[in-house]
């Protein structure tokens, strides 16, 4: 396609091929073309990186040079924004991700991460005074230190990777830890470029950061299994959560997980606007193809106007555009491979076998010649014990639930493994809020409030994670706390 990218691994602050050479196909998902390769990591090259990762943390200074770190977190920040159209074109491309969607979360906040953390690691408070007091020994003077926690293995899908890469990245490195960097394999060039960047336009020392892609999947293992790894930091699905916390088990690491979600969005029965009452939740299912973790795909309307609120949400889904991803007036892409496609539309298949009823959608969409399409699509006639409502689909399917009243709307959206997102809407903000208040999952938007921020903590309740990503809770989530004494 001629577009700049980065094919090369970064190890060790060089770029250099994976081993032996081998490379993999990077493919568009709104064509189906390949538009390129990307290095295809062995084990061995993981482990260099680890290494690499190792050897600075214990080896330089970066763990207790602030200064450095927050330049080199600017440097990088200065060298994404002059990459800005070339860092577009390769995240439209590999991604599938929709212009429109460019300067929000698919590129344009994340970048504002790097200055976000460069900021709190200068302004953030590293030691705090416990005061003196009467210990077993005497009078005693105590205090707390907080240092970075080592060696950190960053995971990543392939959904929103410049949102998740620099969500991890950037409070790892501002809190003083070194960083291996495992993009997923569907998007590599998003990964490697920061590579590129880090290499051509930044003073990071070697080893404290490197980026290893690879086409195997089974590969992480090398990470969550490594001694030298100190902490995993992986947003996924929640079975691959599970076994990554089991395998990081025998070495008692720190994990953070970011994981899978089955999101409510509450209409209240005093919205007066049927339309304002079920459009967030239309619009996020149609976001990105519906691939998102905290996208609000289970839609909760009072049963007295249930068939009025998904007659409203049908109209809006059906009208929403979808296509080509270059095209900036479409909102939605394509679906990111074509085993997602046919998970997408197996699991509507079944819901329908099931008694779900399609009021729009329903299947693979036929009018694109090539590229993995999936229609925007709502399934009514739902119960939140049907499989549609509780295993999280990751694709444009949102399913539309009757409930009785502010209780069981409640117990309904617990009613779930999950607990990272959800919404509410309702005309008296007071109800509206304590309903919110009810509903165990990390994140919630009332009446159209907008949590997304480099400042806000996001994670989940229950089998949605553990720990939190982004504001300072995310950045200490790569600190340890040493506690010290001496006489007064």
């Amino acid at each position: 396609m001629g577009m700049w990218h980065e094919e090369r691994l970064y190890i060790d602050g060089e770029l250099v091929e994976a081993e032996g050479g081998k490379v993999y196909d990077n493919v568009n998902p709104a064509t189906g073309e390949v538009i390129g390769v990307a290095a295809d990591a062995s084990a061995a090259d993981l482990e260099r990186a680890i290494a690499a990762a190792r050897r600075a943390f214990d080896e330089t200074d970066w763990s207790t040079n602030v200064e450095l770190r927050a330049r080199c977190l600017r440097q990088l920040h200065q060298a994404m924004l002059d990459s800005y159209g070339e860092l577009t074109e390769i995240t439209i491309a590999e991604v599938g991700a929709t212009r429109m969607m460019i300067d929000g979360p698919q590129l344009g906040k994340p970048i504002g991460y790097l200055t976000f953390y460069a900021d709190l690691a200068e302004s953030y408070d590293w030691t705090t005074d416990l005061g003196v007091t009467e210990t077993l020994g005497g009078p005693g003077h105590r205090w707390i230190e907080r240092e970075a926690a080592g060696v950190v293995a960053a995971i990543t899908p392939w959904n929103y990777p410049n949102q998740i890469n620099l969500a991890k990245i950037a409070p790892a490195l501002a809190a003083g830890c070194t960083v291996v960097l495992k993009p997923a394999p569907d998007t590599p060039w998003t990964g490697l470029a920061l590579g590129n960047l880090i290499a051509e336009h930044t003073d990071f020392p070697a080893g404290v950061v490197n980026i290893v892609t690879s086409s195997d999947k089974a590969i992480g293992e090398v990470l969550t299994t490594s001694p030298d790894v100190d902490m995993v930091s992986f947003t996924g699905s929640t079975a691959v959560g599970r076994r990554i916390m089991e395998a990081g088990a025998a070495t008692i690491k720190r994990v953070f997980l970011e994981l899978g979600g089955k999101s409510v969005h509450v209409m209240l029965d005093d919205v007066e606007d049927i339309n304002n009452g079920v459009a967030g939740a239309c619009f996020q299912v149609c976001t990105h193809g519906g691939q998102g973790c905290a996208t609000t795909s289970r839609l909760l309307i009072p049963r007295d106007r249930y068939e009025e609120g998904v007659q409203a949400a049908a109209a809006l889904i059906g009208a929403l555009p979808y296509g080509d991803p270059q095209d900036a007036g479409n909102m939605t892409g394509p679906i990111v491979n074509e085993a997602q496609l046919a998970k997408i539309d197996g699991m509507v298949k079944q819901a329908v076998a099931e008694g779900a009823r399609v009021v729009v959608g329903g299947g693979i969409a036929t009018q694109f010649d090539k590229g993995n399409w999936y229609q925007p699509t709502l399934l009514a006639d739902v119960t939140n014990d049907d499989m549609i409502a509780r295993e999280e689909i990751f694709g444009p399917v949102l399913v539309a639930i009757p409930y009785d009243d502010d209780d069981d709307a409640v117990r309904i959206a617990n009613d779930s493994i999950f607990g990272l997102s959800g919404a509410v809407v309702g005309t008296d903000r007071e109800r509206a809020l304590s309903v919110a208040r009810r509903i165990r999952t990390g994140t919630i938007g009332v009446n159209g409030g907008v949590y997304y921020g480099a400042e806000v903590p996001f994670g989940g309740y229950k089998q949605s994670g553990v720990g939190r990503e982004m504001g300072e809770a995310g950045f200490e989530e790569y600190l340890e706390i040493k506690s010290f004494a001496e006489p007064a």
